[in-house]
């Protein structure tokens, strides 16, 4: 009878996990357009002039959220006088990628770059928060010709202490994982995600309607719950690998990161990082948290407008 009842219990979850999926889907749906590339397909957003002067400005969101957290309001302002190509990473928003195991920034550089090759893109600042910071690090170091510069906002780089959550270890887990994302997690993560987005935030506070507007909802579908699971259980092992080589970047680089940020240590990844690589401009702003494209919108703007003006003299300086 106790399994009969479990297993009824885990039918009925299951049923409000498709359900709550297509409401997420028709609420949220894809704003761009879908481009193939090796191992899945990357949803992009195209937005503001194509014949504006200077590179593209590509945007790469971080772990647990899509490309509307970096649109809002960061890459929306760029747009009046940039091109600013919006990307949602494989596995995550409308992007998908066929093995859940590509979920390092080896391999996400690679379907990146690719996907931006294909849409005519040969050369972008690239704008990244968070998890991307070391995605943008690696197309740098993989792809250094597409990368005129490189804006990171509280960017992980290097390993850190601990792990990451329990319950991403858990959902990464073969078997386990998926019967927890295909039954419980999108009824449970519905009740909890706006108190986990607001924890984010701090010290700052979340804008009332963000998890709404931000489309994040999206994440708690399990195909990209697991694929997030296993980004962030993968990612300090990836960090790891790459950060010896961090001084090979030759990109100008400007960090935006905060003192008071407690999810991504500033002593940790981005003084570090400030200190590995040739070219780069710190910003360390007191009494702000994680979310530094919400916190100081026009601070970042103001530095991609700066490296925007710097590029000439600095591909000048490169080509002596």
């Amino acid at each position: 009878m106790v399994v009969v009842i479990v297993v009824a219990a885990l039918a009925v979850l299951a049923l409000v996990t498709q359900v709550g999926v297509f409401l997420a889907e028709r609420a949220h749906p894809a704003q761009g357009r879908m481009i193939e590339v090796a191992g899945g397909a990357l949803h992009i957003l195209d937005i503001g002039p194509r014949d504006a002067a200077g590179p593209p400005v590509v945007m790469l969101h971080g772990a647990s959220s899509n490309l509307e957290v970096m649109r809002q309001p960061v890459g929306e302002l760029l747009s009046r006088k940039h091109r600013v190509i919006l990307i949602d990473r494989p596995g995550h928003g409308w992007s998908t990628r066929a093995r859940l195991e590509d979920s390092t920034p080896e391999i996400q550089a690679r379907m990146v770059e690719e996907a931006l090759a294909k849409i005519g893109v040969t050369s972008a600042i690239f704008v990244v928060h968070s998890w991307s910071g070391a995605l943008g690090a690696r197309i740098a170091l993989d792809y250094p010709q597409a990368v005129a510069g490189l804006v990171m906002l509280a960017p992980v780089a290097y390993p850190w202490p601990g792990g990451v959550g329990r319950y991403n270890r858990l959902i990464a887990t073969p078997v386990i994982g998926p019967l927890f994302a295909y039954t419980i997690t999108l009824p449970l993560g519905l009740l909890l995600v706006d108190s986990g987005s607001r924890g984010v935030f701090l010290p700052q506070t979340m804008p009332d309607g963000f998890v709404r507007n931000t489309a994040t909802p999206l994440l708690l579908r399990p195909r990209e719950f697991i694929a997030n699971a296993r980004d962030l259980v993968t990612l300090k092992d990836a960090v790891a690998g790459q950060s010896p080589r961090y001084g090979e970047i030759k990109a100008p680089v400007t960090i935006i990161t905060g003192e008071a940020d407690k999810t991504v240590s500033t002593d940790r990844h981005s003084r570090p990082f400030a200190a590995a690589a040739p070219n780069v401009k710190l910003i360390v702003l007191p009494g702000v948290g994680h979310m530094i494209q919400q916190a100081v919108p026009d601070l970042v703007i103001a530095e991609v407008e700066a490296m925007v003006a710097a590029l000439p003299s600095v591909e000048a300086a490169a080509a002596h």
